[in-house]
């Protein structure tokens, strides 16, 4: 729901009712995600998309149908074999998604509220909803803060529920994940009666491009248009300007790995170093394989990558540590401009991510769409 929060917070704040469709769950080849949302007010407009327009007829009628009735409902499609024209998805992938009525007195609207506030502010939250369970809690939520506390209910007499949903959203929020869990109906841990969809809004993981060479301007509208927030770390003063780099999130002139030292990195950080200068790469180089994070490469010709790798065993890196580092950094797609270089880069950070060969899709027969869990707040993005 909070690909399509900023129209949904305008909605509720000019008092309309709707109701938003929002994907639970998918098997094999589906378009979109957990957490992807389509909304219809009162009066027939409609925003976002659960399946990149599979069905997004059917959902649309489902929406209106649940403003009338006032009851949240779970619906599968999946493709028909029997009958090609038949409402599901044609890539063969099947989607569970839940549709909520949200009317003007609805105890979920405050929920939504709040979580749509957070979202605009740039707090993290976490949204819990019952996706699948007795009818009076289908639909019902609680919004989870960092620290635990939660705002919202699942009902009278399920206190216990409730903070047992809330403690394990929190845990999904820790992890900036979006994606489904099983608990009982009693509040324990156990799977049993109810599956809960918990949505995290986290903030956009970083990506820090070390070098402001021309290469990196073109990544820094690469990693934006992926959804991550972009820093550009150079020594050179002349050379890291907010004229050369007008996109970039933040611009930090600075040593490198005194600057890496000193910045916070998580385990959806992507380092990108474009420097291909030993005195910059190897002190940087040394302290980003030693970090959790998702993905660190580096530029160079096939020549400095191996007098590279050999200056970082002779500052002591393992094997391991010598296994993370991609370089040359990028996919072979042929590039030679900043633009298609950049691209190449960002292709690798996708294929990284997401578990991609990097191989054309013809004549593979690799899923299209890997089943990797949970998605986080870029996924939209790089879905695109």
């Amino acid at each position: 729901m909070f690909d399509i929060a900023d129209e949904l917070a305008r909605w509720v704040e000019e008092g309309r009712e709707f109701a938003v469709a929002t994907v639970v769950a998918v098997g094999g080849s589906a378009p979109r995600g957990p957490g992807a949302a389509l909304a219809v007010d009162s009066g027939g407009t409609v925003i976002g998309s659960v399946s990149g327009g599979c069905v997004e007829g059917a959902v649309y009628d489902l929406c209106v149908q649940a403003l009338q009735d006032g009851e949240s409902v779970l619906e599968r499609f999946g493709y028909s074999d029997e009958d090609a024209f038949a409402v599901g998805l044609t890539c063969g992938g099947v989607l569970d998604i839940m549709i909520t009525p949200v009317a003007a007195q609805a105890p979920v609207r405050e929920v939504f509220r709040s979580a749509l506030s957070a979202v605009a502010s740039g707090e993290p939250r976490a949204l819990a909803r019952v996706v699948r369970g007795p009818a009076e809690l289908l639909g019902s939520a609680l919004l989870v803060h960092p620290d635990g506390s939660y705002e919202g209910s699942y009902g009278h007499g399920s206190a216990e529920l409730d903070r047992t949903a809330a403690a394990e959203a929190r845990a999904m929020l820790d992890g900036g994940r979006t994606g489904t869990l099983d608990l009982s109906e009693d509040g324990s841990n156990c799977p049993g009666g109810l599956t809960l969809l918990v949505e995290s809004n986290v903030p956009p993981p970083r990506m820090i491009v070390f070098g402001a060479i021309d290469f990196a301007a073109a990544l820094v509208r690469a990693g934006k248009f992926l959804g991550y927030h972009v820093t550009v770390c150079d020594a050179r003063p002349v050379f890291a300007t907010r004229a050369r780099f007008p996109e970039a999130d933040d611009l930090v002139v600075d040593w490198p790995h005194r600057y890496l030292r000193g910045t916070a990195t998580d385990g959806r950080t992507v380092l990108c170093v474009l420097t291909h200068d030993a005195k910059f790469d190897i002190p940087l180089l040394e302290q980003a394989l030693r970090l959790p994070v998702a993905f660190v490469g580096a530029m160079g010709s096939r020549r400095t990558h191996a007098d590279r790798d050999r200056r970082l065993r002779e500052v002591g890196l393992t094997e391991a540590e010598l296994a993370r580092l991609r370089s040359p950094i990028g996919l072979d797609l042929g590039a030679r401009t900043p633009e298609e270089t950049a691209l190449s880069i960002a292709a690798e950070i996708v294929a990284a991510r997401r578990g991609g060969t990097g191989a054309p899709l013809t004549g593979t027969r690799a899923p299209i769409h890997r089943d990797g869990g949970a998605r986080d707040a870029t996924d939209a993005a790089e879905a695109a």
